[in-house]
């Protein structure tokens, strides 16, 4: 039963539901009374829609229609929070008007209430008044979600045979609630598990551990653990919040087995005991099928063989892992031998490698077959038979048999020769091993000498033996020598010594006088001149060979008949031609026809003829009688000679170089030349003078002019350098011509009149100009000298002079800050040691040191923003850096500065040079106080927002469009705020110094597009810092409350004072005024007395002090002391009526004026009033007679 007085809003029953599938279930209600009731379509749970979450109330100073207030809900961040949440327009009830999710929806809203009054009519229009609230939703977190086990997965190993109570792994898992934290509860699910009693959990830390033995050859090499949470209390559904995982659990594998061997079938069954055959002298494998195996995880096993009979056989393999076949092969089959042993026996052992302890022993037995292994053997296994060649068919060289230890093959011996080619020449009988020829012709010793042949002996097993027959054949005396060449042919210089070695061969045997050869020469007409060694062949000539000597027609060539003859009986004999070419040599020099040559020729004649010479050569070849002239010293490259062939020999004509004309001016006006004559390699010289004949035609030239250097801003007088020319005519006059002076100015040269140049050749500074060397560097002066005696071809030099002169940088110069628009703004709360503020940059138009500049802070002062400065220490100092030619002062705070100042520092920074000239400027570095700290208050710890800064920074930034300066993370310690808040304090300061306060950042933050990426990262609250009141003594208060009283009446007393004064000189200098009016009237105005300061006026009802000119001498002298409210501020904010305030902005702005009047001006109550505020117009007639004291104006906001 529900009973009928319920509530809105308020839980009515609840629905439970479980399907056996465990599929998700969907809750609805269905019949005629469903209207009045709603239901949670996730868990079931009815829901408090229409409860009453809090009521607003706004007031209305109006009467009737327009005090009726009416409510509504304008806006909601998030957006999607605008059908969660209703308000009666009439009492401002907000109620609950959908279903909230701390885990799907948002947990925080912020409503945007609207309140706004019937409506009435105001100067003749309707006007309705309306006014906003703001209201903060945090949705708190239920029990709904089951927890979550954290990193997974989970996977660990232990140890085989561990100790019981070894940690394995530790599970964790935590509450998925936001701020319910429950308790867990942590078991292991056995179900299914073959790790049954294995392992144990702790219930409150998770931790598993070992709880019975750990075999892993029993259980495997990995488990499988389902670990289950469960929170200690139930859910709101009334059930238990539970999630499980798995956790992986590696058996490491210990080396506690040893190997054993097995006999393998269908199973494998333990053996020690193995049996084998094999047939004498076999090799390979022999079977015994044996396995062995180590039941450890990837055991190391290491076989070997020991016993008497072990280097017979080997075991294979030698090393294996876990489990392998095993196989004995035979090492040494020789030994394998049935007449010696029958019966063998080795054992084979299996030994762990990691614990040489655990091993184990297996025997094998190995029978030995028989087989018919004996063959027939010779008693020698090489026989050597010698026959003369050519010996007639069927003659015996020799008969060889061989013996079978085998009874059953005695008398049964075949035999043969091998290889089959060798049956052409020699065959063997089969039965009885009688060898001999077969054919004569074949048998020669010339094409062989000697045959290997191979006998074979054959027994009815076919098992063979064999020897070897090396057959040597005589020699007979059938071979003539052998020249191996048709002709020799050999090449030798006349004068020098030859050899020539004539070879032959002779293909009888060379041990017999059938083989030996004689050479020997047959007489010709120069065969005297030779000789020839009769054994060894060498050809030598008997002395010096001329090429003169010989017949002209024969071209230096010799033909010789050489023979070689065997000592063989008969005697045989070949010759061979050798033929001798005599080459030519130089050994004749050239020889010139004259002992000297003398010749003439005029100056300045190019390519003239000047003589010739003549020489001969009296070698006969044109290789060595061809002769070349040259000329080798004496010429100094004037003349050249050419050398042409003519009947009997070669002569050179001497001629003047085409590109020289010889000056009789010069020092070189007679020449002595050496002509050699030179054929192939031999040379010779012969003297020739050349006399050269005057001619009148040289050019002056420049001697080089070494560069100066000049100072700028020089002054001197005298000459700074001097040109200089020569002419090699012994009468000349040389006068010097400028042509162009050029400056390097910016690396490019363009004309100047820095200087001058005389006729003498002398550069002089020109006094009417200033060298300056920041404008150019160098100056280039190109001349021309002339002489005017010159009779023939031109009369000025070839080239022109130029002198190069330097400038010489003085340090005459201070250094230049370059002008930037940059704005220093700085939060002075971060501004610690070493933090860098500001910076300047400056440049020197002088060069080297000289523009080396050093930066020094030499002032500080702060301007607060009362526009009062006051004197500083020296707070800041200057690092200088270097940029190119840019000098660059990094401005640092030498200490922490004051964080409550409001205003600027002026910083004096001085530019020095090496040359002590500077230059200095003043820096405007804004602060940003204490004032403008914005508080974030984060639902997340400060890990988690210290993790996602960047992410925050980012998103703050794009919000603001601000700079964001993080002060401090810290945890929010306050009691009203829920565990694990976090406060972040920060600045936003724009670029161009302005500083963002709490509320505008709030106003930016609030907006939808920013604020659901922030609420992303759990912001909930934005705000001024707070600022703690510490405890205090309550006697310091009361000292403190003194203090205060006496400091007030102080002031009291003064401002009385104060003000006494100021009004005694107001009506002092009113009375001076008057003074003025009365001596100045005019005919316009009638009499009577006029009291400036009152409102005694004239007849003409005009004030005279407001209508007079009022002259410097009757000044009133209003600027000299006057009221904050009279005076104009000079502060530039007071210009700005048009800056735009923040909605948060609601202090007012005060606003000083007098009293209007029915027709719209000013009403004064004094006229010294109204005499201030008109001379504040004429300085400014578009500002209002008003004052202003802003508060949301800063000298930040510059």
């Amino acid at each position: 039963m529900i009973r009928l007085e319920k509530q809105l809003g308020v839980d009515a029953f609840d629905i439970i539901a479980v399907d056996a599938d465990n599929d998700p279930l969907i809750y609805a209600l269905t019949g005629p009374s469903a209207i009045f009731f709603s239901v949670n379509r996730e868990n079931g749970t009815n829901t408090a829609v229409g409860t009453s979450l809090f009521k607003v109330h706004a007031t209305d100073a109006d009467t009737g229609v327009a005090s009726l207030v009416k409510y509504s809900i304008d806006d909601v961040i998030p957006n999607s929070g605008m059908s969660l949440f209703s308000i009666m327009d009439t009492t401002g009830d907000v109620t609950l008007s959908g279903n909230l999710s701390y885990t799907t929806l948002s947990t925080f809203y912020r409503l945007r209430i609207n309140a706004s009054d019937g409506g009435g009519t105001y100067l003749g229009q309707h006007v309705v008044q309306s006014s906003i609230a703001f209201a903060f939703i945090n949705v708190l977190d239920v029990r709904d979600l089951d927890p979550r086990f954290l990193r997974l997965p989970y996977t660990a190993s232990v140890e085989e045979g561990s100790p019981l109570g070894t940690s394995v792994v530790t599970v964790t898992a935590i509450d998925q609630d936001t701020g319910i934290n429950d308790a867990i509860i942590y078991s292991i699910d056995l179900t299914g598990s073959k790790a049954d009693d294995l392992f144990s959990i702790s219930q409150n830390e998770g931790i598993i551990t070992v709880k019975a033995d750990i075999d892993r050859e029993v259980i495997g090499d990995a488990v499988t653990l389902t670990v289950k949470a469960t929170e200690a209390e139930r859910n709101i559904f009334g059930e238990q919040a539970i999630t499980t995982a798995e956790v992986q659990i590696t058996i490491i594998d210990v080396n506690d087995n040893k190997p054993e061997f097995y006999i393998c079938g269908d199973t494998c069954v333990k053996q020690s005991d193995f049996t084998g055959e094999i047939f004498e002298h076999s090799s390979g494998t022999i079977p015994i099928n044996m396995t062995v195996k180590d039941m450890d995880q990837r055991g190391q096993i290491h076989l070997m063989l020991e016993g008497a009979d072990m280097d017979v056989f080997s075991v294979t393999p030698t090393s294996t892992i876990s489990e392998s076949a095993v196989q004995l092969m035979v090492k040494d089959p020789q030994k394998l031998d049935f007449e010696i042993k029958e019966l063998m026996v080795v054992q084979v052992i299996a030994v762990d490698q990691e614990d040489t302890s655990l091993r184990s022993t297996a025997t094998v037995t190995i029978k030995i077959k028989d087989t018919n292994d004996n063959s027939p053997k010779f008693p020698q296994d090489t026989y050597k038979i010698k026959v003369a060649e050519h010996s007639p068919a069927g003659e015996v060289i020799a008969n060889i048999t061989a013996k079978d230890l085998d009874k059953i093959d005695e008398g049964k011996i075949t035999y043969k020769l091998l290889p089959d080619s060798i049956l052409k020449f020699f065959d063997v009988v089969p039965d009885t091993g009688i060898v001999y020829v077969k054919n004569s012709t074949l048998i020669d010793r010339e094409a062989s000498s000697l045959y290997v042949v191979t006998l074979q002996a054959r027994d009815t097993n076919n098992n063979t033996g064999t020897t070897v027959l090396e057959i040597l054949l005589t020699d007979i005396n059938d071979q003539p020598p052998v020249i191996n060449r048709e002709f020799y042919a050999v090449f030798v210089e006349e004068g020098e010594q030859f050899e020539l070695r004539i070879q032959a061969t002779d293909a009888d045997d060379p041990d017999t006088e059938n083989g030996q050869i004689v050479f020997g020469i047959r007489p010709s007409r120069y065969s005297d001149n030779f000789t020839i060694d009769p054994d060894t062949g060498v050809l030598r000539n008997n002395g010096a060979l001329d090429r003169e000597d010989l017949d002209p027609e024969l071209k230096g060539k010799i033909e010789l008949n050489v023979t070689a003859t065997d000592k063989g009986t008969p005697a045989k004999s070949t010759s061979v031609k050798v033929i001798i070419n005599v080459e030519d040599i130089n050994d004749n020099t050239p020889e010139f026809k004259e002992s000297s040559y003398s010749f003439s020729v005029n100056e300045g004649e190019k390519g003239a003829f000047v003589g010739l010479v003549q020489a001969e050569d009296l070698d006969q070849t044109i290789d060595y009688n061809r002769i070349s002239y040259s000329i080798i010293n004496g010429s100094f490259g004037s003349f050249v000679i050419r050398s042409i062939a003519e009947d009997g020999g070669y002569r050179g004509n001497i001629t003047v170089d085409r590109d020289i004309e010889l000056d009789y001016e010069s020092v070189r006006n007679s020449f002595t030349l050496w002509v050699e004559a030179a054929d192939l390699d031999q040379k010779t010289a012969v003297m020739v003078k050349v006399k050269v004949l005057d001619v009148n035609d040289e050019r002056p030239q420049f001697k080089p002019v070494k560069p100066v250097t000049v100072k700028e801003n020089t002054t001197i007088a005298g000459a700074v350098g001097r040109f200089t020319a020569e002419d090699r005519d012994g009468n000349n006059s040389l006068i010097y011509e400028l042509v162009s002076i050029k400056c390097r100015c910016n690396s490019t040269l363009q004309p100047c009149d820095w200087f001058v140049l005389d006729s003498k050749g002398e550069v002089t500074v020109n006094t009417e100009h200033t060298v300056d060397y920041e404008l150019c560097d160098q100056a280039i002066v190109e001349a021309q000298v002339v002489d005017e005696y010159t009779e023939k071809g031109q009369n000025n030099s070839v080239t022109s002079g130029e002198m190069v002169i330097n400038i010489e940088d003085i340090n005459d110069n201070a250094p230049e800050f370059i002008v930037s628009d940059a704005v220093f703004v700085m939060v002075s709360e971060t501004a610690g040691k070493g933090k860098s503020v500001a910076g300047v940059t400056a440049m020197d138009r002088d060069s080297g040191i000289n523009k080396q500049i050093e930066f020094k802070v030499t002032k500080v002062e702060f301007h607060d923003i009362n526009n009062h400065t006051s004197g500083m220490r020296t707070l800041f100092e200057a690092v200088t850096t270097q940029q190119r030619e840019i000098y660059v002062g990094i401005i640092q705070s030498l200490e922490e500065l004051d964080s409550g100042l409001r205003g600027k520092y002026m910083v004096t920074v001085a530019a020095t040079d090496t040359g002590d000239l500077s230059t200095t400027t003043v820096l405007e570095i804004f602060t940003v106080d204490k004032s403008f700290k914005t508080e974030l208050r984060f639902a997340s710890p400060v890990n988690e927002v210290t993790n996602n800064l960047n992410g925050i920074i980012l998103a703050l930034t794009a919000a603001t469009k601000a700079a964001v300066e993080v002060l401090a993370i810290r945890e929010d310690t306050s009691q009203s705020r829920g565990p694990g808040d976090t406060i972040m304090e920060a600045y936003f300061v724009y670029s161009n110094g302005t500083a963002v306060n709490s509320d505008a950042v709030e106003k930016m933050l609030s907006d939808p597009e920013h604020f659901l990426t922030l609420g992303q990262f759990g912001l909930t609250y934005i705000g001024n810092v707070a600022v703690d009141n510490p405890e205090t003594d309550p006697v310091m208060y009361i000292l403190l409350g003194l203090v205060g009283g006496l400091v007030i009446v102080l002031a009291v007393l003064t401002t009385f004072l104060v003000c006494t004064r100021r009004n005694y000189k107001t009506k002092l200098k009113a009375a001076k005024a008057m003074k003025s009016v009365a001596m100045g009237t005019t005919e316009n105005q009638k009499s009577g007395p006029v009291v400036p300061g009152t409102n005694k006026y004239t007849m003409e009802g005009a004030n005279p002090v407001l209508n007079l000119n009022i002259d410097t001498a009757t000044d009133l002298g209003f600027d000299e002391e006057s009221s904050n409210v009279d005076r104009l501020s000079l502060n530039s904010l007071d210009d700005n009526m048009d800056m735009a305030m923040s909605e948060k902005d609601i202090t007012p702005m005060m606003v000083i004026q007098e009293e209007e009047e029915d027709n719209g001006k000013p009403y004064y109550s004094e006229p010294l009033g109204e005499a201030l505020a008109r001379r504040g117009m004429k300085k400014d007639s578009a500002s209002a007679p008003l004052a202003f004291d802003n508060p949301a104006l800063s000298t930040t906001d510059l």
